[in-house]
Order: C-alpha cells, then structure tokens, then sequence
C-alpha cells in the first residue's frame, strides 16, 4: 500500500468520526475495496494522522475558519473538513512531509470525493496557509 492510500483511509477515519462512527482501519479498507495489505507503516502513518486530528482539533479548526473565507467550519462541507484536517495537520505537525504533497494529495481527495469546487477551494486555502508558513 503507498502512503497516498494510507492518507486517503486517514481522511475516511476522520469522516467516519466525524458523525461518530468507529469504522477501523481494516473495515475502511474493505468498505473502499483495497485488496493490498497495509504495511505497519501505512497503518502507523494513519494512526498518527487520525490521532493527531482528534487531539489537535480545536486548532485546526480554527486555522480552517481562518482560512475559510464566508465559510464558517460548522457549514463546511464534512468532506472537505475531513480533508482540510488531514493536509492541515500534516503541515503543521509532519515536518518531513512537504507542504506541496500535502496540497497535491488532498486536492487529488477532493477531486474524488468532493463536490464539484471542493479542490479549487481547497487549494487555495492550503495554499494560503503555505504561503503564511513559508513567511515565519
């Protein structure tokens, strides 16, 4: 399994929980028709996004409402929530991931699960944050 998968069940994870489901790692990946095994790596790498989601909420959510233009996070999208949360925390908490793949691959989620302007919207609000980070 790559890591783009692995990112992809984190997202599902946080969606799930975010109407207070306890989908888990393997029935997400059955539900999602992935055959490959996960490495302990991938397993690892989705329990510490998951993890980190849940124990840093409250300031994710807040760089999102700041980022989130005429959006409040309680109006948003749960799936573009779900994803601003992945790649915001692996901006903020995941130095060895660049900010590049994080936007690519939660625009590449929002191409796939979102509605019709979820990728362009949220692209641009990574980006933003991108660029704020490159500024400090």
């Amino acid at each position: 399994m790559s890591r783009k998968t692995a990112r992809e069940v984190a997202m599902k994870l946080a969606f799930a929980r975010l109407f207070g489901g306890e989908d888990t790692y393997e029935a997400i990946l059955e539900k999602s028709g992935i055959e490959e095994k996960p490495t302990e790596d991938d397993m690892n790498y989705s329990d510490e996004v998951l993890c980190g989601i849940e124990e840093h909420s409250a300031e994710l959510d807040e760089k999102i409402a700041e980022l989130a233009i005429g959006w409040s996070v309680e109006r948003m999208p749960k799936v573009d929530l779900s994803i601003l949360r992945v790649a915001l925390y692996e901006m903020m908490y995941m130095d060895k991931i660049p900010s590049s793949v994080s936007i690519n691959e939660a625009v590449e989620l929002a191409k796939r699960f979102g509605g019709d302007r979820s990728s362009a919207y949220i692209n641009g609000m990574l980006g933003t944050f991108a660029r704020q980070i490159d500024k400090e």
